[in-house]
């Protein structure tokens, strides 16, 4: 491939530092800007620019991961070589994206890139789920995982998705998120009801006792479909019937 070739699929900005990184192979910068070039056609050379200065070897790894999981969960929809996507999503996920190293929420952000892909490559609707998902910790990703999997989910009359309450002890919320400072849970569950991920009532610990309701709402519910790579409506997503 020729330097100007090579040049036009640095959409991460890193190969002049991938080169020098064992861990971070130019075969692996160029192939995750290979896709990126593909579902943003309308912007690849501005949000290279964009990304150009403030991308770190360590931050260089974390995005080409990322994109690496959103592109095998794409792979496994239909016509998703002729699926986009928006080049506002692209630059928010690539730039929230490249500061975490961890793995669920890693798969979380792939799973927005996934589902941001369309066949008109418009839809600005994972924007919400982006903005939410930037202001979770990777303590709240897991309760999030964990209350989206394990509650019940129904579909109302209305045809609205919900779930029926899901509570824990506090010793099975320790247990889902590794955390035994019981004040720094309060708080992360308190943040989530903040979000309205949680019951914006009832969710949390109760006042009482020291179980704690995490059931995930509608949002929740959506979030974690979008975050799947799912781009469909949550009903289909968890196989439920109207």
């Amino acid at each position: 491939m020729s330097e100007k070739d090579s040049t036009s699929l640095d959409i991460l900005g890193v190969r002049p530092i991938g080169i020098a990184i064992e861990t971070l192979t130019e075969a692996s910068v160029k192939a995750a800007g290979a896709f990126l070039s593909r579902i943003c056609l309308p912007a690849t050379e501005e949000l290279g620019l964009l990304l150009r200065d403030r991308v770190t070897n360590w931050r260089a790894k974390n995005a080409v991961a990322m994109v690496q999981k959103a592109e095998e969960k794409l792979k496994t929809y239909p016509n998703a070589d002729k699926k986009f996507a928006h080049p506002r999503a692209i630059a928010a996920i690539l730039e929230n994206a490249s500061w975490t190293d961890n793995l669920l929420v890693q798969e979380m952000w792939a799973g927005l890139l996934a589902s941001s892909c369309t066949e008109e490559g418009k839809d600005e609707s994972n924007l919400i789920f982006i903005n939410l998902l930037s202001q979770i910790t990777s303590v709240e990703a897991k309760i999030l995982d964990f209350s989206c999997n394990k509650a019940t989910k129904y579909v109302s009359k209305a045809g609205w998705i919900g779930a029926t309450n899901l509570s824990v002890t506090l010793e099975e919320l320790k247990k889902i998120t590794g955390i035994s400072d019981i004040h720094r849970l309060d708080r992360e569950l308190d943040h989530m009801t903040a979000l309205e991920l949680l019951p914006p009532l009832e969710g949390g610990f109760d006042s009482q006792s020291t179980d704690a309701d995490i059931s995930p709402t509608s949002l929740a519910l959506q979030m974690y479909a979008r975050c799947q790579g799912f781009n469909g409506s949550p009903v289909e997503y968890f196989g439920l019937k109207n």
